[in-house]
C-alpha cells in the first residue's frame, strides 16, 4: 500500500522558474525516492522565492498550501535537497513546528529531526563563510586603492532594482494565483470573499500583510498581464 506525499520543488528566481533550470532534476530525484519508497504523490507543488530569511515562509504561499494538503491527507511534505526548504536553521525548526512530517529525498526516509536541525545549522554556517569571505576580499581591494561601486551608474542600478521588484511581484502573482482559481472553483465568486479566504489559509501578500478586494484584485491582474 502506497503513502500519500506532497512533492515540493523550488527555484529562487523568476527566471530559474521560467527555464525549468533545476526543476526537471528535483522532479526526477523526488519521483525516484517515491517510487522507491512507495510514497504516492497526490500533488506537485512548484514556488518561485528565495529560501533567505527566517520569515520567508510568509513569502511562499505555495509552500504553506503544501503544508495544508499533506495535513488534509495525513501525508508528508517530500523535496529534493534541504536547501529547497531552507538553509537557515530558525526557518526549518519553523516548519518542524508545523506538525507535518518532512522527507528529504537526497537524505533518505529515515532522517529525523535532530539530523535535519543538523544539516540545516551546517548550510547556515556555510552561506555565513561565504559571505565573510566576499566582505574581506572586497575590504582587501578597498584597503589596496580599489574603487568600489560607481556612482555614474545609479540610474542604471536603480532600474535594474525596479526590475527585479517588477520580477519579484510577478513570480509572487504565479504562485498566488493559482490557489485564487482554487478557492474560485471552490464556489467564492467575490473579491472579498477570496480575500477573506486567503486571510483564513493563513496565506499573506508579498509585503507579509493581509489580503484585501484590492490587493486579490492587483495580483489576478498582474497575472493576466
Amino acid at each position: 500500500m502506497t503513502k500519500p506525499a506532497v512533492a515540493y520543488l523550488r527555484v529562487s528566481t523568476d527566471a530559474q522558474g521560467k527555464s525549468g533550470l533545476g526543476l526537471d532534476a528535483q522532479r526526477d530525484a523526488i519521483q525516484r525516492f517515491a517510487d522507491a519508497e512507495g510514497f504516492r504523490i497526490v500533488e506537485w507543488c512548484q514556488e518561485i522565492e528565495t529560501g533567505k530569511g527566517s520569515d520567508a515562509l510568509e513569502r511562499r504561499p505555495v509552500l504553506k498550501a503544501a503544508l495544508a494538503t499533506a495535513r488534509k491527507v495525513k501525508g508528508h511534505v517530500i523535496v529534493a535537497k534541504l536547501d529547497r526548504l531552507s538553509r537557515d536553521v530558525a526557518f526549518v525548526s519553523g516548519l518542524m513546528a508545523q506538525r507535518v512530517p518532512f522527507i528529504v529525498a537526497e537524505l533518505g526516509a529515515d532522517v529525523d529531526p535532530f539530523l535535519l536541525h543538523l544539516y540545516s545549522a551546517l548550510a547556515e554556517k556555510e552561506r555565513a563563510l561565504i559571505a565573510q569571505r566576499t566582505k574581506a576580499a572586497l575590504q582587501a581591494k578597498k584597503a589596496a586603492g580599489a574603487q568600489l561601486g560607481n556612482r555614474t551608474n545609479l540610474a542604471d542600478a536603480q532600474k535594474v532594482g525596479a526590475a527585479s521588484n517588477a520580477a519579484s511581484a510577478d513570480a509572487f502573482a504565479c504562485n498566488v494565483v493559482p490557489i485564487v482559481r482554487q478557492l474560485q472553483a471552490s464556489g467564492l465568486k467575490t473579491l472579498r470573499d477570496l480575500a477573506d479566504a486567503l486571510n483564513t489559509r493563513g496565506v499573506r501578500t508579498a509585503r507579509g500583510g493581509a489580503w484585501t478586494a484590492m490587493t486579490v484584485k492587483r495580483v489576478l491582474d498582474r497575472a493576466a498581464a
